[in-house]
């Protein structure tokens, strides 16, 4: 049975996309490239449902928004 997971990705300041799992307590990771990045969240994906195992919490993905606040 296939799953599908949202994967929210993000860039940091040196460059690197970081990739995370909101479904999935703790599932992350980063990569130089958002092909590497898009295999390596895979990899994660899988250790995380063996890890997690029946602890899994679905998610329907929304959206995303931005927020602005004064500093």
């Amino acid at each position: 049975m296939a799953r599908e997971f949202s994967v929210i990705i993000e860039r940091d300041e040196e460059g690197y996309y970081v990739g995370s799992v909101p479904s999935l307590r703790g599932c992350h990771t980063q990569a130089k490239s958002l092909d590497e990045l898009m295999a390596r969240i895979q990899e994660v994906i899988a250790l995380c449902l063996e890890d997690l195992a029946d602890d899994v919490e679905f998610l329907d993905f929304v959206g995303v928004q931005k927020v602005t606040l004064p500093l």
